[in-house]
Formats: C-alpha cells, structure tokens, sequence
C-alpha cells in the first residue's frame, strides 16, 4: 500500500533523514520505533508532504505521491494524526469531527451523520462529550478525538504519531486495544510510538530508526527479541 524509497529530510544542515526505506502492506500494522531526532515523525510528515524532501520517493496504492499536495495525499485515502492531538479547542467535540470530512467534497449530510455514528460507536466517551469544547477534554480524550477525526475521511491508510503521549497507562491501554480493534476492520496502520514494547506487541512488522536512517527491521515479535533492541528501547 506504501512504498517509501531512498527518502531524505533536511532541516538547513541538518539532516533528519537519509535514504530511508519502508513498506506497509494492506492490512498490516508497522510501526517505526526509535529515539528522538530518529527521524520517526519526520517520515511521517514527508509522507503526507508537509516538509520538503531532499531526495527519494514515496508511493501510495501504487501512485507516486511524492510531490502531491498534503490536501490531495488525504483525499487519496491517507490519513495522518499528528503529534500532539492538534485538535480545534474552541470547537465542539461534534464540529471536531465535522471538519476531518472537509476533504470530502462530493460528501452527503447522511454519510457524515453515519461516520459522526461510527466515531462514537469507538469511542463512547466523544459521544458523552459531543456538545464540549475540544479544549476542555482531557488529555486521552482529545487522543481518542484526534483519531477519530481522522477517521473521518474514511482512510485506507492511517499514520498516528505519538499517540500514547502523554497519557496515563490505564488510557494507553485503551488507545492500544483501539488500534487492534482498527486493524481487525481492515484499516492499515502505520504507528510511531515512544512505548516501543507495545507498539512492538501488537505491530506485524517494526523499523528501528538512528539518525534518520532504518537501522533494523522484521517482525514485532522478532524485534521484541532482538537483543540490540531490548537493550536500547525496551529498558533490558
């Protein structure tokens, strides 16, 4: 479903990223794990073309996305939460939801009241707060708002950035438990997570970024053996 080849990032002189290289099958959950300035959200945001890129390629569903405006990338079926939820404050949690289907142009009064539906069928706790300002949840119910404006555009491919940031374990755990229950309705996944042990438990395949580079891949399961990796990330 995506194809990243040969990527690089610079910031100035920087260099963020360099001849990176990923892929996320249809169906799958990948997840990239790695310290900061590894490069994690970087990739994210060079995906979806948000910063320039230096060099490489990336395809989407077998198109070449590369220089597609962030607007038309979504309107292709990928959707990207960022980090740090960016969600309006001064809006409801409804109108929250309202504006992740502005991409939609050709969109029907009853296929948003279905989407509003499907939103709240996930997450109970949006449809206890529909009428509240965005800004006044708290920090895991603006997570679980994030997401679910972006599943407002229906995606065929979701790339979430840090969503476990921030928040209490008892909340991670159901941020986790949602993103398994996504992947089972046939949504691809592409997951950025500090929490590498659980991103790892619950991911098909996994990239070890250093430097802006993949350092390391295979399997969740591998990668949670992988000496090097537990001595790294997972505290071992």
């Amino acid at each position: 479903m995506l194809k990243v080849k040969n990527l690089s990032v610079n910031y100035g002189n920087i260099s963020a990223l360099r001849d990176e290289t990923i892929e996320v099958n249809d169906g799958e959950l990948v997840t990239l794990i790695g310290g900061n300035g590894a490069g994690k959200t970087s990739t994210l945001m060079a995906i979806s073309n948000l910063v320039p890129k230096t060099g490489g390629t990336v395809e989407f569903k077998g198109k070449d996305i590369t220089a597609l405006s962030p607007d038309r990338i979504v309107k292709m079926g990928l959707s990207h939460v960022p980090e740090g939820r960016r969600i309006f404050p001064s809006l409801s949690v409804y109108e929250n939801l309202i504006t992740g289907t502005m991409g939609k142009t050709s969109i029907r009064r009853e296929d948003i009241s279905r989407l509003i539906e499907e939103q709240y069928m996930l997450f109970p706790r949006l449809r206890e707060r529909e009428k509240q300002a965005g800004g006044s949840l708290s920090g895991g119910e603006q997570q679980m708002l994030a997401i679910a404006r972006g599943l407002m555009m229906e995606p065929e491919l979701l790339m979430l950035d840090e969503p476990s940031l921030g928040l209490a374990p008892i909340i991670v755990e159901e941020i986790f438990e949602l993103l398994l229950k996504l992947k089972r309705k046939g949504t691809t996944i592409l997951l950025i997570e500090q929490n590498a042990s659980m991103a790892l438990s619950i991911a098909d395949r996994g990239y070890v970024l250093a430097t802006g580079s993949v350092i390391l891949e295979g399997t969740g399961n591998d990668l949670l053996k992988d000496p090097s990796v537990i001595k790294a990330y997972l505290g071992g």
